[in-house]
C-alpha cells in the first residue's frame, strides 16, 4: 500500500517538528516509503522554513507553499491533488488529530469503505461556536446528502481514486467532504481520541463558520432557492388569507380593517421576504460570476522539490 499524509499548515511553526515525528512513527509500520505533503497556506510565520528543513532531512517530506491564504479546504485540495499514494490521510496541523490513530483508520478503510472519518467525542467551544458548528454540519448534510455529514472531521482516510470525480473542479469555493461524495457513498465514522490544541487558537471563529455554512449551502446545494420558493408560497397563502379577512369584514360589518400599523406590518413582512429571495438569487448569481472569471481555488508559489 502506498500511503500519503496531507496536512494543511497555517501558522504552526512551533508544532511541525513534533507533528512530523508522530506521523513518521504512525505511518512507517504501514508503509516505510509513505509521503508527507505539507501545504503552507500563506500563514506568514516561520512554517515554510520548518517545512524546508524537514524536507531536507527526510526525502519523504514534500512541501508546497501557496501564493496567499486560500483557506483550509483549498489547501487540502492542493495537497490531495499532489499526493502520489493510493491511500490519502488528511489531518490538521494543531495536534488535535492524533497521528497514532492513522493505523486504525487505514485498517477500517480496508474493510470495504471508501472514506473513513476519525470522529472525536463531543467537544464544546462556547455556546455561539457550538451552535454555528451545528448549523455548518446541517448545511453539510444537505450538500452531501449523507447522514455521515453529522460526523465529518478534518481527520480522514480515503482512496486516492476518488480524486477522479472532482479532477476538473475549479471553483474557488471548496469543500473536500462534498467533493468526496461525488465519487462514492461508502462512508463510515470511527471514534478516535482528540487531544487539546498544542499551541495558539483555532482559525475558525463564529464569523468564519457562518460564512463556511453559507458557502456550502449556496455552492453545493439548491436548498436556499427551495427555501425562498417555500417562503414565497407561504406568504402568498398568508396574503390570500388576509385578503379574505378584509373582504369578509367589509361584507359583514360594512367597514374596512382600521389602523395604519396593520397595513405597515403587512407591507414590511412581504417586502422582507422579497428582499430575502433577491439576496438568495444574488448569492447564486455571484457564484456564477466568479465561475465565469475562472478564478482558481489555489495557486502554488513554490515547492521543496527541484523542478
Amino acid at each position: 500500500m502506498n500511503l500519503s499524509v496531507v496536512v494543511p499548515v497555517f501558522r504552526s511553526a512551533d508544532m511541525l517538528s513534533e507533528l512530523y515525528g508522530r506521523i513518521v512513527a504512525a505511518a512507517e509500520p504501514i508503509d516505510p516509503n509513505f509521503e508527507l505533503v505539507l501545504v503552507e497556506d500563506g500563514g506568514g510565520d516561520g512554517s515554510w522554513r520548518v517545512i524546508q528543513e524537514l524536507a531536507g532531512l527526510d526525502r519523504r517530506v514534500r512541501g508546497l507553499q501557496l501564493a496567499r491564504n486560500y483557506g483550509q479546504h483549498n489547501a487540502l485540495l492542493c495537497g490531495i491533488r499532489a499526493a502520489r499514494g493510493e491511500v490519502i490521510v488528511t489531518l490538521d496541523d494543531d495536534l488535535q488529530n492524533p497521528p497514532e490513530e492513522i493505523p486504525r483508520m487505514v485498517a477500517k478503510l480496508a474493510e470495504g469503505y471508501d472514506v473513513v472519518y476519525g470522529t472525536p467525542g463531543e467537544q464544546t467551544h462556547g455556546f455561539l461556536r457550538d451552535q454555528a458548528s451545528r448549523v455548518t454540519k446541517l448545511a453539510l448534510q444537505g450538500a452531501m446528502g449523507a447522514e455521515t455529514a453529522r460526523k465529518v472531521s478534518p481527520f480522514r482516510a480515503f482512496h486516492a481514486r476518488l480524486r477522479d470525480a472532482f479532477e476538473a473542479y475549479r471553483s474557488p469555493a471548496v469543500n473536500i467532504d462534498v467533493l468526496l461524495t461525488w465519487g462514492t457513498s461508502r462512508f463510515v465514522a470511527l471514534h478516535v481520541r482528540q487531544d487539546q490544541r498544542a499551541n495558539g487558537v483555532s482559525g475558525y471563529n463564529l464569523r468564519k463558520l457562518v460564512k463556511h455554512a453559507i458557502d456550502m449551502m449556496t455552492g453545493f446545494s439548491a436548498l436556499p432557492l427551495q427555501m425562498a420558493s417555500l417562503l414565497g408560497l407561504a406568504f402568498g397563502c398568508l396574503g390570500v388569507l388576509i385578503l379574505v379577512y378584509v373582504v369578509a369584514r367589509y361584507l359583514i360589518e360594512g367597514s374596512s380593517v382600521p389602523g395604519f400599523s396593520f397595513l405597515a406590518s403587512i407591507i414590511a413582512i412581504f417586502s422582507g421576504v422579497q428582499l430575502f429571495a433577491l439576496g438568495v438569487f444574488g448569492e447564486y448569481l455571484a457564484r456564477m460570476h466568479f465561475r465565469s472569471m475562472e478564478r482558481p481555488p489555489y495557486a502554488v508559489y513554490r515547492g521543496t522539490e527541484e523542478p
